[in-house]
C-alpha cells in the first residue's frame, strides 16, 4: 500500500511538472512579445529607401545573369556595363513600389521625399564615386576619364527615366501594399528588453551574420575580381546563376535562424537586425577585396588605389544591401507566419 501511494505522488508530480512547462511554454520566449514584434522601427525613411533599392538590386541582379547567359554579352566590349544600366532603370518600379509600400506601411507620411531619396539613393552613391575618379583621372591626364556627355547622358537617365518610373512604383504601393496587415494587435506601451548573453545581443547577430553568406560566394567573387582587375574574359554566367541561388538559400536561412533567437530571448529589434545581419555580407567582401588588392594585384599610386577601392566599395555596399534586402524579406515572412498561428486573447 506504501508503494502505490508513492507511485502515485510520483506520477503525480510528473503531471503537475508537465503542466507548469507547458503553461510557461505559453508564456516564454517568442509568443510573449507579440504585443511588440510588429512595432516600426526606427528611421523609417532611411529602412524603406534600403529595403526598395535591395529590391531593385536583386531583380536587375538576376535579369542581367539571365541576358547574360542567353544573349552572350561578354562578346562585345561594354555590353554588360550597357545592360547593366539599361536593366536598372526598367527596374526602377520596382525600387517605388518595395520602398513606397514599406514606408506607408511603417508609418511614414513623407512620401514623396521618401520616393526622392530611394530614386536617388544608390545612382547618387554611384555617380558621385565616379565624379570622384573622374576629378583624379583629369589631373593624371588618364585615358580613362569619363567623358562630359557620358555624365550628362547618366544624369539625364537618372532625371527623365529612373526618376519617373520611381515615382509610379510608388504611387501603386501605396495604394495597394500600403496598409499595414499585423497579425497581432500593437501594445501602446513597449516591452522591456531583458538581459541576455553577449552572443545574443544585436550587435553580435548583426556583425556574424554575413559569414556563411560570404562563404558561399567566396570562390566566385576570385573569379569575378581576376575577370575585371586582371583583365581576363569571364563566360561561366551559368555558374554564376547557381552562385546566385545559393546565395539566396543560405543568406535567407541563416538570417531567420539568427532572427527566431533574437525573438526567442524577448527581443523584439528584428527590422534592423535581420537586414544588417544579411548586409554584413558585403563588410565581408569588402575585406576580401582588401586582400585581393595587396596580394593579387600590382596596382600603386593614388589614382589606381582611388579607382580599385571606390569601385569594390560601391560592389560591396550594392551587394550589402540586396543580401540585407533578403534577409529582412524573408524574416518578415517567417515572423507573419508564425504569429498569425498562435492564439491570443
Amino acid at each position: 500500500r506504501q508503494a502505490a501511494r508513492t507511485k502515485q505522488a510520483v506520477v503525480s508530480t510528473q503531471s503537475t511538472g508537465d503542466d507548469i512547462e507547458r503553461d510557461l511554454g505559453d508564456e516564454y520566449g517568442w509568443k510573449q512579445i507579440h504585443g511588440d514584434v510588429f512595432r516600426p522601427g526606427n528611421h523609417s525613411l532611411l529602412f524603406s529607401t534600403l529595403v526598395g533599392t535591395g529590391c531593385q538590386l536583386a531583380l536587375a541582379a538576376i535579369a542581367l545573369i539571365l541576358l547574360a547567359v542567353f544573349e552572350k554579352l561578354w562578346t562585345e566590349r561594354g555590353s554588360i556595363l550597357s545592360t547593366a544600366i539599361f536593366v536598372y532603370a526598367a527596374t526602377a518600379p520596382v525600387n517605388g513600389y518595395c520602398g513606397g509600400a514599406l514606408y506607408s506601411q511603417l508609418g511614414g507620411r513623407r512620401w514623396i521625399r521618401q520616393c526622392l531619396v530611394g530614386a536617388s539613393f544608390f545612382p547618387g552613391i554611384v555617380c558621385s564615386t565616379s565624379f570622384l575618379i573622374n576629378f583624379i583621372a583629369i589631373s593624371y591626364h588618364s585615358a580613362k576619364a569619363i567623358p562630359f556627355t557620358t555624365m550628362i547622358a547618366v544624369a539625364a537617365i537618372c532625371l527623365f527615366i529612373i526618376l519617373p518610373l520611381t515615382m509610379v512604383g510608388a504611387v501603386f504601393g501605396r495604394n495597394i501594399s500600403g496598409t499595414p496587415q499585423p497579425p497581432c494587435r500593437i501594445n501602446p506601451v513597449p516591452r522591456q528588453i531583458p538581459e541576455k548573453k553577449w552572443f545574443m545581443e544585436p550587435s553580435f547577430i548583426m556583425f556574424t551574420g554575413g559569414i556563411l553568406p560570404f562563404g558561399s560566394v567566396f570562390i566566385e567573387m576570385y573569379f569575378i575580381f581576376t575577370s575585371f582587375w586582371a583583365y581576363k574574359i569571364y563566360y561561366v554566367y551559368g555558374f554564376m546563376l547557381l552562385v546566385y541561388l545559393i546565395l539566396l538559400v543560405v543568406t535567407v536561412c541563416i538570417t531567420i535562424v539568427s532572427i527566431y533567437f533574437l525573438l526567442n530571448s524577448e527581443d523584439y529589434r528584428w527590422q534592423w537586425t535581420s537586414f544588417l545581419s544579411a548586409a554584413s555580407t558585403g563588410f565581408y567582401i569588402y575585406l576580401y577585396a582588401i586582400y585581393y588588392f595587396i596580394f593579387k594585384t600590382k596596382m600603386y599610386g593614388l589614382f589606381q588605389t582611388v579607382f580599385y577601392f571606390a569601385n569594390m566599395f560601391v560592389f560591396s555596399l550594392g551587394f550589402g544591401i540586396m543580401c540585407g534586402t533578403f534577409g529582412y524579406l524573408a524574416c518578415r515572412l517567417f515572423i507573419y507566419k508564425i504569429y498569425a498561428t498562435v492564439k491570443i486573447d
